[in-house]
């Protein structure tokens, strides 16, 4: 707040309040910013060329996939194409070989649980799924609204 001073008849200066605010800082701090990002703006878009390859379509778009359900107590489903096939875990490497083939670091194996299923259940199976060289693992949801 600045104060104003007023001459009364007395001669005597009386101090009274200014509601005028001072803008001229403010208008100094603004323009200071503004030549700063002007002179940034163009050093921050600076590209590196790089050669992408060419973005290449998916060759089974139609592919139903194949998963695992864990469902409660820890069983296990394959759920492939063709059929559904309940699995113990010592034997889920051998039954995904067959639904997966190829090697199993490229595979993509996609998990499934229900809503009562322990995660301590569910962490066997995935934990089972990396011994046995599958890295890739999906989960899926499903909105229930």
């Amino acid at each position: 707040m600045a104060a104003k001073l007023s001459n009364k008849a007395g001669g005597r200066y009386e101090l009274g309040q200014n509601a005028d605010i001072n803008v001229t800082p403010f208008v100094d701090v603004m323009l200071v910013l503004l030549i700063i990002f002007m002179v940034a703006a163009p050093l921050a878009t600076v590209a590196i060329k790089i050669d992408l390859p060419p973005a290449q379509a998916p060759k089974d778009v139609n592919k139903k996939p194949t998963f695992l359900s864990v469902r409660r107590g820890g069983n296990v489903f394959l759920i492939a194409p063709d059929r559904t096939t309940q699995t113990p875990l010592e034997s889920l490497a051998g039954q995904l070989g067959v639904a997966l083939p190829g090697n199993p670091a490229d595979q993509t194996v996609l998990i499934r649980a229900d809503r009562d299923v322990r995660y301590k259940e569910f962490m066997a199976v995935v934990n089972q799924l990396q011994k046995d060289g599958y890295y890739k693992i999906g989960l899926i949801s499903e909105d229930l609204s």
